[in-house]
């Protein structure tokens, strides 16, 4: 797809923007006065594929511990600021790559100019983080008079509360701003970023938010994301989860590798299962999936470009020939592992996985 262009800032040394590729961010879930529980996080977070991390900050006196955790983390760290620009600018002091922030919900706007000032001082990117719990009731009810859907009248309501917002930021001289107008609706957010991204350049921060358990939740961000990002719209994304982060990112990394947009480092490709299949399949294919993540993590690279995991000889070698390696399920609970539609053995599991895992390591 073509990307909308959009101006260029950076977070740290990650460059946001049309000219880069699709970042992942999460947010740690540990409290900043937790300081070596909240730096262990972060590196889980890293060692997943996080590209950014998001930490709560809720008082100028937190900025101490959160300058701890910047100076111990390998990716940028942005605080999320919620009504205390003072603590926004303590942030900004103490090492953020970046500040999230909501205008809409600060009430001095001496306060507000003071951190964007420092932000340009700084060289720190801000994003206004607008959302639907911020809008006003009246705000939509004014849009729907004039005889548009409700879904698109919050929409539209999101996106000129972020423009207030952002041109309030831009009086003050700030220009590194990218923004995110997420709601829990898919319908309201794909109407939201739409409408924005026709209307600016600004560097857009995608998804959709308190999308739910990772049940529901990874369907309604890979619908909203997904569909967004197919049209060329977004810039850095968050998948919301009620579930640990590291959830979040894996998630995250998977929508951009099925939208074409980061490269499957490997691809994973299971078959539905059958009746002829004498193997937990679905335990094998979640082993396989751990152990590349295990891979990863060791900060190994993986060579190989697909993996198979099949159900049974039928559409094990035959199917996936195309797979770099692969296991297929056989008789009586026995795993064949092939390579290139070639088998090399037929073992028991444990044995099958090894020599998977030898195959790949060594590649």
């Amino acid at each position: 797809m073509k990307r909308r262009q959009t101006r260029q800032i950076y977070l740290g040394k990650v460059g946001i923007g049309s000219d880069f590729p699709v970042s992942v961010q999460s947010m740690a879930t540990v409290p900043v006065a937790e300081t070596d529980r909240l730096i262990a996080q972060v590196e889980r977070l890293a060692a997943r594929g996080c590209d950014i991390v998001r930490i709560a900050l809720d008082s100028v006196e937190e900025a101490p511990l959160f300058a701890e955790v910047c100076r111990a983390s390998r990716v940028p760290v942005v605080a999320d600021i919620q009504f205390c620009a003072a603590a926004a600018a303590a942030a900004i002091r103490a090492g953020a790559a970046g500040v999230r922030v909501n205008p809409g919900l600060f009430h001095d706007d001496a306060e507000l100019e003071a951190m964007a000032r420092l932000a340009v001082d700084k060289g720190v990117a801000v994003r206004v983080g607008a959302n639907s719990g911020s809008i006003g009731k009246a705000a939509v009810e004014k849009k729907m008079a004039n005889g548009i859907s409700f879904t698109d009248a919050l929409g539209s309501a999101l996106v000129e509360g972020a423009l207030r917002q952002c041109e309030k930021l831009e009086s003050f001289g700030l220009s590194a701003i990218k923004v995110a107008v997420k709601a829990s609706d898919v319908g309201v957010t794909l109407a939201a970023y739409r409408e924005f991204a026709a209307r600016t350049d600004y560097p857009l921060h995608v998804g959709v938010t308190e999308a739910g358990t990772p049940a529901m939740g990874i369907i309604k961000s890979s619908v909203g994301i997904g569909t967004l990002l197919n049209e060329g719209i977004g810039d850095t994304i968050r998948v919301s989860l009620t579930a640990p982060p590291e959830e979040e990112v894996t998630a995250a990394i998977r929508i951009l590798e099925a939208c074409g947009l980061r490269e499957s480092s490997p691809e994973i490709v299971s078959c539905p299962t059958c009746g002829r299949t004498e193997v937990n399949l679905f335990s094998l294919a979640q082993k396989v999936e751990a152990m590349i993540d295990e891979i990863k993590a060791s900060g190994k690279k993986i060579a190989v470009k697909k993996i198979a995991v099949m159900g049974c000889p039928v559409n094990g070698p035959g199917e996936a020939r195309e797979a770099d390696f692969g296991i297929a399920g056989s008789r009586n609970g026995s795993v064949l592992f092939f390579s290139h539609g070639k088998t090399i053995g037929v073992f028991n599991e444990d044995e099958a996985l090894r020599q998977l895992r030898a195959a790949i390591e060594t590649k």
